[in-house]
């Protein structure tokens, strides 16, 4: 039997989708899936352009982020790959860290930082990936996704220890 794991997925934080034009996403997860639209986010830092759109209600809300670059030249680039992720809200976030490492998973550098909504870690792609190999990795990750690891509000651990 595989050890237990030392921390919760309590839920899904937020979809992020990248493309060349944020209106065809719009067109096809607003217009015909039915997401509402929030507002939008420009930031020429980060080079994205994006349409923050959200389904559910209450525990089950979830932030859908439609990106497009705003110089498609410049990096970062939300689409070439498309920089696609799903956030997921921890009850544990240094622990999860952690355990996760000790099992090869490999997080971007810097390790946690502090940002709304709270202190996130990203999950390489697998084609980042030295240990464990791209070849096991790629089997249980989906091709060209990462995935951003969110302190729950209201978890065990909310400061740096």
């Amino acid at each position: 039997m595989s050890e237990a794991r030392p921390f919760k997925v309590l839920g899904v934080q937020q979809v992020a989708i990248g493309g060349l034009d944020k209106q065809k996403l719009k067109r096809f997860w607003v217009d015909i899936m039915g997401l509402t639209y929030g507002h939008s986010y420009s930031s020429e830092k980060e080079n994205v352009d994006e349409d923050i759109c959200e389904t559910g209600a209450g525990a089950f809300k979830v932030e859908v982020d439609l990106m497009q670059p705003i110089d498609p030249e410049a990096r970062p680039k939300v689409h070439d790959p498309a920089l696609n992720h799903v956030g997921l809200w921890i009850d544990d976030l240094h622990t999860a860290v952690e355990w996760l490492e000790s099992r090869g998973v490999r997080f971007t550098p810097g390790g946690i930082r502090t940002t709304s909504p709270g202190r996130i870690s990203w999950t390489e792609p697998p084609q980042c990936c030295t240990r464990p190999t791209p070849a096991v990795t790629t089997r249980v990750w989906p091709s060209r996704w990462t995935c951003q690891w969110v302190r729950a509000p209201g978890s065990k651990t909310t400061v740096a220890p």
